[in-house]
């Protein structure tokens, strides 16, 4: 197919899932120039370019996606947790998709933003993207888990732009067929949206790696000093630099500066180092008279963050925290 070809997908009718949602999304960022069709015709999906979540096939390279046939088997590969080989999850159509296209929508996402990402750079954003988001539409479409981990909320989402039976009240089978095709339309751009949004957080993610890296570092290797605020830094700290205890950098509003803990694995609230415990829920003059740094500004209730004004005064407030767990 080339640029100015028509590339006919097609789909469902009726009910439509996050899968079926998703996998069209996907070849519609990739084919821009495409016509959607919804229906159970046998007759019309074989004249389509790429069929999902219907049609009985599974086959990539001829651009069929579905997954309910029997014998199918279709599943991610095997993984080794504490020696024992674990299934991988199970395809939907979400997965199969994104399988055969993921690399090619982020490419197409890469250039219409302008980032250039190596090939071993785009791979690792589609594989973050199928274990963070894709998996667990799989995994509530095929029913391999009512509850699971992730961001599978969106299944959700998507089920509720359904209609329901007080909108179709009234309305004849072509009359409904058009309201749920406005309604599938409108799941394609809520999904991909948020897919984009997950992609650029990924890609901002790898871009900040080497700044990361190349940060000075501070109090003897264990203060970091990120030059700009908001930049992902906990990948690469948490792998690489096992003797940063805290990371300093500007707040996003400009008018001061932060000092965060660094949590001992991702998602965790236990820190590698705590900020000391006198200083909790203290702000301003009261945490100032308390450690000593005049322009101190806040220290969490819960003790991972705190600020001060200055970069200096940060910088201070890592000082006395290490200090005072060397005292404890």
């Amino acid at each position: 197919m080339t640029e100015t070809t028509t590339t006919l997908i097609a789909t469902h009718s009726g009910t439509f899932h996050a899968d079926d949602v998703f996998g069209v999304g996907i070849l519609m960022g990739v084919f821009p120039s495409h016509r959607l069709i919804r229906t159970r015709k046998q007759e019309l999906i074989d004249t389509a370019d790429f069929v999902v979540d219907v049609g009985g096939v599974w086959d990539a390279a001829k651009g069929r996606f579905d997954h309910h046939q029997r014998g199918f088997d279709g599943a991610r590969p095997a993984t080794e947790v504490e020696g024992a080989l674990v299934p991988g999850v199970g395809y939907a159509s979400a997965g199969l998709v994104w399988s055969a296209f993921g690399t090619a929508y982020v490419q197409a996402w890469c250039k219409g933003q302008g980032h250039a990402l190596d090939e071993a750079a785009v791979a690792e954003v589609v594989r973050s993207i199928d274990h963070s988001l894709v998996q667990y539409l799989d995994i509530v479409d095929t029913g391999q888990g009512d509850v699971s981990p992730g961001i599978f909320g969106l299944s959700s989402l998507i089920a509720q732009l359904n209609t329901h039976w007080l909108e179709e009240k009234g309305l004849d089978h072509a009359a409904k067929a058009q309201l749920l095709e406005t309604r599938f339309r409108e799941a394609i751009a809520i999904t991909r949206k948020f897919l984009d949004h997950v992609i650029s957080k990924k890609v901002a993610q790898l871009r900040a790696m080497d700044t990361v890296r190349q940060a000075p570092r501070l109090l003897g290797g264990r203060v970091l000093h990120l030059q700009e605020g908001g930049m992902p830094w906990t990948h690469v700290v948490l792998n690489e630099m096992p003797e940063v205890m805290f990371v300093i950098y500007p707040d996003s509003d400009g008018d001061q500066y932060q000092i965060k803990t660094v949590p001992v694995e991702a998602g965790s609230f236990t820190a590698r180092m705590d900020l000391p415990k006198s200083w909790a829920g203290l702000r301003d003059g009261e945490l100032a008279a308390v450690n000593g740094v005049l322009d101190s500004v806040f220290c969490h209730l819960n003790l991972f963050i705190g600020g001060a004004r200055s970069f200096e005064g940060a910088v201070k407030m890592a000082e006395l925290a290490l200090a005072d767990v060397a005292a404890a």
